[in-house]
């Protein structure tokens, strides 16, 4: 006869609820687990799917996930003649936020260099990648746009030609992906009355000095686009994206590049750390606080909630006492209830965590190393929380059982 089960199912609605009620705790145990997880595969998605093998950012920065990161756009000509370099290519990331629908509409823009980079590499569910140097568009589908929709974004309006599956940025936005002019058309673009106020400006700037009063024709060209005037720069870049050549030494490559002291360079594993060490590290730290503090209110319920199970069987337990049970038999049954609770909590927890974790908001990764050791946790819980309960029915006298 096994004394734990017969005293469950003498009050099963109680162990019922209170099963629900740990389980739904153990849920948002196990979920910050799974959401800390996300945000890293999401912090460190470009890094691992872009396929380079080294970046190349504005010196002294931490690339252009964790911070921001200016280069010239011909740094990637300048790149790719260093010795043991396969290719070199821009790439541009930024975020922009707008109103589409009556609803906010946040995106981080991802421009590659096309026609060297179209997209093939992005999970695509749906269409086809970059096609054109312009106008196209490729939206992971938690952006809610369908493919063949257009979408205006500064001044020019966009086609979606194909739409990727789990594309997040590290802040949870949905990653759209351009074609690096038309990336920095969305990051550098103005009013067209702060376009013509900066002209005049230019104008006005030019007819103070000397050069400017001896050749009048130069004011009709400071006056004019931007791209027209040989001393203006083009927009900066993010990064370059450097995949080093078969038997070359990225180590070799790389040290080459942080010579220069405009720019330094990253492999892969230094990009997903200085990720992880800056965005992700307060994310990371205040989630793990949670989990501590849950699984320690988590183990004071059912320390509670056994104690005064306990306190309920005490006319019980003194009566198996005076019938000579002997207290490892007592004590044996509680702890039997606390493993019981533990083990049904954990199960409801991952059942409801199954149907409720895909509609969160951001991504929840639930991986075995994290199932497992949850379920060593609710173990050391149950054992304990049954501490409690333990030390009472031990207290517990035969005679009481006489008394009422």
């Amino acid at each position: 006869m096994n004394l734990a089960v017969r005293d469950i199912r003498h009050s099963p609605g109680r162990f019922v609820f209170t099963a629900l009620g740990i389980g739904m705790l153990l849920m948002i145990v196990m979920g910050m687990g799974g959401i800390y997880r996300g945000i890293v595969e999401d912090a460190t998605l470009l890094v691992d799917s872009v396929g380079a093998d080294l970046w190349v950012v504005q010196h002294g920065t931490r690339g252009p996930f964790a911070e921001v990161s200016r280069v010239p756009e011909n740094l990637a000509d300048r790149v790719a003649g260093v010795p043991g370099v396969a290719s070199a290519r821009r790439f541009v990331f930024h975020t922009v936020q707008r109103e589409r629908d009556g609803r906010p509409l946040r995106v981080s823009v991802t421009g590659l260099d096309w026609p060297t980079d179209t997209g093939e590499w992005l999970p695509l569910v749906e269409g086809r990648p970059l096609g054109q140097n312009h106008y196209e568009m490729v939206a992971d589908r938690s952006l809610r746009l369908a493919r063949g929709e257009r979408v205006k974004l500064g001044k020019d309006t966009y086609t979606v030609v194909g739409i990727t599956s789990s594309m997040i940025s590290s802040a949870g936005d949905g990653l759209a992906f351009f074609t690096v002019p038309d990336a920095l058309a969305i990051q550098f673009d103005l009013p067209g009355e702060a376009v013509r106020l900066e002209q005049a400006a230019r104008r006005r700037r030019t007819g103070d000095v000397d050069l400017g009063a001896v050749n009048p024709a130069l004011l009709d060209v400071v006056s004019g686009p931007s791209n027209r005037i040989p001393s203006l720069t083009p927009p900066a870049t993010s990064a370059v994206l450097v995949r080093v050549a078969p038997g070359a030494d990225p180590a070799a490559v790389a040290a080459v590049i942080a010579g220069w002291s405009d720019v330094s360079a990253y492999d892969s594993e230094q990009a997903r750390q200085l990720l992880l060490s800056g965005p992700v590290e307060k994310s990371r730290l205040q989630i793990g606080l949670f989990r501590v503090l849950l699984s320690i209110i988590s183990a004071v319920v059912m320390g509670l909630i056994l104690y005064t199970m306990t306190l309920d069987k005490i006319p019980s337990i003194a009566l198996l006492k005076l019938m000579g049970a002997s207290n490892r038999v007592v004590l044996w049954m509680i702890l039997q209830q606390a493993l019981i609770l533990g083990a049904v909590g954990y199960g409801v927890a991952y059942l409801i965590g199954l149907q409720l974790f895909p509609r969160f908001p951001r991504r929840v990764v639930i991986a075995n190393d994290d199932l497992l050791q949850l379920a060593g946790i609710v173990l050391a819980i149950s054992l304990l929380s049954s501490g409690l309960g333990i030390w009472k029915a031990a207290r517990v006298k035969p005679n009481q059982a006489l008394m009422g």
